[in-house]
């Protein structure tokens, strides 16, 4: 690298396997260069840890336990089902809604309709409509005095009962006196 810094936290040749120095750096005598080119070498093998590739895959690798994902999918599932029964009780909710507008719309226009016959069959049977489709389709006429019969009754209603010939006296006696009390 060829920028360097007094701040080791950012000092990235301390991970670099060789040092190229092609800037501004100081001269270093020829006997020290060796000396100090081995220690960083050692410095930054025992920095970097390095691990096998089989353990690099095992910690890469998820490890999902199957009970967990068993009840995971149970949940979800319950959790589907429940979304899914209140989506088909909403709907059914809404149709019935529909159904109870719908026929309350149709209780009304009957309503109206059997308002509007009843108000038909008042009119045409007033008195006036009557005797207008008595004297003009069946051509009668209002009744004259001397159409007019009267009856009269001389000495009001009777009824009489016959009586059994097979009578004694002593029947006969209590059937005059009751017919007196009648």
């Amino acid at each position: 690298m060829a920028y360097r810094t007094q701040n080791a936290a950012y000092d990235l040749s301390l991970f670099d396997e060789e040092l190229n120095y092609t800037t501004a750096a100081p001269k270093r005598r020829k006997d020290e260069e060796p000396q100090k080119k081995s220690k960083q070498k050692q410095n930054n093998r025992n920095k970097v840890v390095t691990l096998p590739q089989d353990e690099i895959d095992k910690i890469r690798r998820r490890k999902h336990n199957p009970f967990k994902l068993a009840i995971g999918g149970a949940a979800a599932a319950v959790v589907t089902f429940v979304i899914g029964v209140i989506i088909v009780g909403q709907v059914q909710l809404t149709e019935l809604n529909q159904q109870i507008i719908t026929a309350e719309q149709t209780l009304a226009d009957t309503e109206s309709i059997y308002i509007q016959n009843q108000m038909k069959v008042e009119a045409s049977l007033s008195n006036a409509e009557i005797e207008k489709y008595a004297t003009e389709v069946l051509g009668m006429t209002k009744a004259s005095n001397a159409q007019k019969e009267f009856v009269a009754l001389e000495s009001g209603d009777k009824a009489e009962v016959s009586a059994q010939q097979d009578s004694n006296i002593f029947t006969q006696f209590f059937e005059s006196l009751s017919n007196l009390w009648s």
